[in-house]
């Protein structure tokens, strides 16, 4: 099995890339867009229903699209350009975007509307973060993938700091109005970003003839199909082919349980930092009493404590790597069981810096892992694979946080969170063992 070792992150080689430039930037903007959206529209729903049972609902339609999408998404970001891709699915979330930006403009807003929006844009993004953690493999040096795994969480958090600052700051004058035609936009400069990575179409099945997991016969009968003239024969031959790439992707991660057991603590990790948001808006309202400006720090303090962590594990020698994924992963559990108590916004903001920081610091330490052993052509479905798993803890978390918090009280809500935390340390565990 490769090792999770990696050589010493060198700056001004990630740098050097064009194409790196252009992708970070694209993150940049593209989570400082989906931060505010996601932050404003979660208050904007609390400020008019006071329920944090219509707040999951926001995160609960915005994950179900993963239940389904990634199941193709998976064979399609191994099958055409990634490039190509997330442009498109960046057009198409900006175009509905600011189409719901008009509505709530002329005061025609409802609740449906936004959970419209919310399902158009997570189906999307069910498949671009697999698309764009797949596409990062083909603008940098194999030797840098820590750095720049880090350099994008970075970037991706840098957005949600100032996206944060911009909720709380600008809610009460802009309104929801304001905000959704500013995440709109920055999908579009997102867009042109991804475009300008490369040039030229790049198939990622071009570059490697790898060897089948599963009959040959079956891949050559589909390509051969795929050729043919008779257009119900051709398709007949791609869903074969989209079979068996489905196919042999789970046979890979089956017979990889590093592969699987660092994909499965991110996965559960990100499922818990996105169902959070269901107690966040109802802790800054209901404990801190701080309203969207409290709120605003809170995103901002979870942002910072981020940036940090990419920083400091993109320098982490590799021996240190796992022992402080599992220490992550631990203090995520144990800060969350804490958090209901510290009932004022400086102390709840430290709490969001030590989340951040632990999220950080796990997710550069997995995603490297991963690029470092996963082939190129199969990052793709690998992605997708984590992209469901993380799909349904996350719909049923953002359930669960829903019902126990409106129910039961935030401080169960918050146990709950630090319950599933204690799962993904033990996930962790088991991945440090196999790298040992």
């Amino acid at each position: 099995m490769a090792t999770t070792a990696t050589q010493t992150v060198d700056w001004k080689l990630i740098w050097a890339q064009r194409g790196f430039r252009y992708f970070f930037v694209a993150m940049f903007v593209s989570l400082f867009g989906s931060g505010m959206n996601f932050a404003g529209v979660s208050w904007y729903i609390l400020a008019a229903t006071h329920s944090t049972v219509k707040v999951s609902w926001q995160v609960i339609v915005m994950t179900i699209p993963g239940l389904f999408v990634p199941f193709l998404g998976g064979v399609l970001i191994d099958r055409i350009d990634r490039r190509y891709l997330g442009v498109l699915l960046d057009l198409i979330r900006g175009f509905f975007v600011l189409t719901t930006a008009y509505i709530a403009w002329h005061g025609h807003l409802q609740l449906w509307h936004l959970y419209a929006m919310t399902l158009i844009t997570g189906t999307g993004s069910a498949m671009y973060w697999a698309t764009v953690n797949a596409l990062v493999q083909e603008v940098i040096p194999p030797s840098q993938f820590t750095g720049a795994n880090a350099a994008v969480l970075v970037g991706v958090q840098s957005g949600m700091l100032i996206a944060g600052a911009f909720v709380g700051f600008l809610y009460n004058s802009a309104g929801i109005a304001g905000i959704l035609f500013i995440d709109g936009l920055t999908y579009f400069v997102s867009a042109y970003c991804l475009y300008q990575v490369r040039r030229g179409y790049v198939s990622p099945r071009e570059h490697q003839r790898y060897p089948r997991e599963y009959n040959e016969a079956t891949e050559a009968a589909a390509e051969a199909l795929e050729t043919v003239e008779n257009p119900e024969i051709a398709e007949a031959g791609l869903s074969l082919a989209i079979y068996a790439d489905m196919r042999e992707g789970f046979a890979y991660l089956k017979e990889q349980p590093l592969v699987l057991a660092l994909g499965v603590t991110h996965s559960v990790m990100m499922a818990g930092v996105v169902s959070a948001n269901v107690v966040l808006v109802a802790l800054a309202n209901d404990i801190l009493h701080s309203g969207p400006r409290g709120l605003g720090f809170l995103e901002a303090g979870w942002a910072t404590g981020a940036i940090i962590g990419g920083l400091i594990a993109s320098q982490l020698r590799p021996v240190l790597r796992m022992p402080l994924y599992v220490a992550a992963c631990a203090g995520l559990a144990a800060g969350h069981l804490a958090t209901p108590f510290v009932a004022f916004l400086v102390g709840a903001v430290m709490m969001q810096i030590l989340f951040g920081f632990c999220r950080a610091l796990g997710g550069v330490v997995a995603q490297s892992s991963l690029m470092t052993i996963v082939p190129r052509h199969f990052m793709g479905r690998t992605q997708s694979a984590m992209a469901i798993l993380t799909t349904v803890v996350q719909l049923f978390m953002s359930i669960a946080l829903g019902w126990v918090a409106q129910g039961a009280g935030l401080i169960a809500g918050y146990a709950l969170l630090a319950l599933l935390y204690t799962g993904t340390t033990v996930s962790a565990i088991r991945a440090r063992q196999l790298v040992r």
